[in-house]
């Protein structure tokens, strides 16, 4: 793993745990912000199984029960599609937990602290500018109603184009790697689509948005 990658996924991940006061956080802070992540994501993992085998569960024994009418088979194929789906995104969970411990220890990296709190600083100190730029770039969507874990990505990637030097494309592919071990399965592409439209809107000489955050 890649040491700004770690940092991210630190930032990712301790994000929701910061305080509002970011001058104040140090490496003591993000370690117990991680550990408290963990945990959290630890018990999303539980969860998401949990779900998916009731699910995959119902489904199954409704498919097994159905009548011949084709609108019930048709119905318990989509209840067990839906199951699986969910399973699918247990297992991706499963996945990222796996590669906790490895984390953790290159968390311990002091460039990789270092760059997880400059990521963190940045999204509290510049969090108005940055989601106006987001309120501009996102379609139909409003900010606050998109899943938690979408806009942090988010946030993080335009920290970094518009206020810590990460060249655009850099930035997005890594929100998109973000967005697949972290997201649904249709995460990746919501972000890829966002974030395509906030370089557009920061490439604009024109822009309002631009000579406000230049």
């Amino acid at each position: 793993m890649q040491p700004r990658r770690i940092a991210r996924e630190l930032a990712l991940l301790g994000l929701s745990q910061m305080s509002r006061e970011p001058e104040q956080l140090d490496e003591k802070q993000l370690s117990q912000m991680v550990l408290v992540a963990v945990r959290t994501l630890t018990d999303e993992i539980n969860e998401a199984l949990e779900t998916a085998s009731a699910e995959l569960k119902r489904g199954s024994d409704r498919l097994l029960g159905s009548e011949t009418r084709a609108i019930d088979v048709r119905s318990s194929k989509t209840m067990v599609a839906e199951a699986i789906e969910l399973t699918q995104k247990a297992i991706n969970r499963i996945g990222v937990a796996v590669e906790i411990p490895e984390m953790i220890q290159l968390a311990n990296q002091a460039d990789v602290r270092a760059y997880a709190i400059e990521i963190l600083q940045a999204i509290r100190r510049r969090q108005v500018e940055i989601d106006e730029i987001l309120v501009k770039s996102l379609k139909d969507w409003q900010i606050n109603r998109l899943p938690r874990i979408d806009r942090d990505i988010l946030r993080i990637a335009v920290a970094e184009m518009a206020f810590l030097g990460i060249p655009d494309r850099v930035a997005i592919n890594e929100a998109i790697e973000l967005a697949k071990r972290y997201s649904d399965q249709e995460g990746h592409r919501f972000v890829n689509g966002v974030l395509r439209r906030v370089t557009t809107c920061l490439q604009e000489s024109e822009s309002p948005a631009l000579e406000k955050f230049i």
